[in-house]
């Protein structure tokens, strides 16, 4: 197994692992890791680097939805064009070319309801190629980026059964 084959599972579960945890959880020395890990970065393999927060604690009111996009392409235009035009837009968060019955899959942020169906009927579904977009908002988030969020809302109920 390469030292990349060893270090990514490591890194994707936790990036915050210093350079001597993964070389001892790896066998591989310091050095290795490290520059192992330049090569990564430089290679664009890793991105980036990012906590995963739970938006909710942070600030409760903020929208998010899931927007999925039809679009009719043209000799001109192809779904790298169109998926650098929307990727522009600080108000996106996630963006994917997806199989199945719509061709995009869109993650919107913004302060309010009104503001995220204003930024896609402003901004998104006047783009020419766009033929359709349904907006799905999120209500609760179970899990995210692997890690699960608990409400810490134990239910003490009992059940009751017939």
């Amino acid at each position: 197994m390469s030292s990349r084959e060893k270090l990514l599972p490591l890194l994707r579960e936790n990036a915050r692992y210093s350079n001597e945890d993964l070389a001892r959880q790896t066998g591989l020395d310091v050095e290795e890791v490290e520059a192992t890990i330049r090569e990564l970065e430089s290679d664009g393999v890793v991105r980036g680097y990012r906590a995963i927060v739970d938006r909710n604690q942070i600030d409760p009111e903020r929208v998010r939805a899931s927007v999925e996009l039809n679009v009719t392409l043209d000799r001109e235009t192809g779904y790298d064009d169109i998926a650098e035009r929307l990727a522009k837009f600080p108000e996106v968060e996630g963006l994917r070319l997806v199989s199945g019955d719509y061709d995009f899959a869109m993650d919107v942020e913004g302060d309010s309801m009104s503001e995220v169906s204003n930024f896609i009927s402003e901004q998104v579904a006047p783009v020419p190629e766009i033929t359709q977009t349904v907006t799905h908002y999120i209500m609760e988030t179970y899990k995210e980026g692997g890690v699960e969020f608990e409400d810490g809302d134990d239910d003490d109920r009992l059940s009751v059964s017939p």
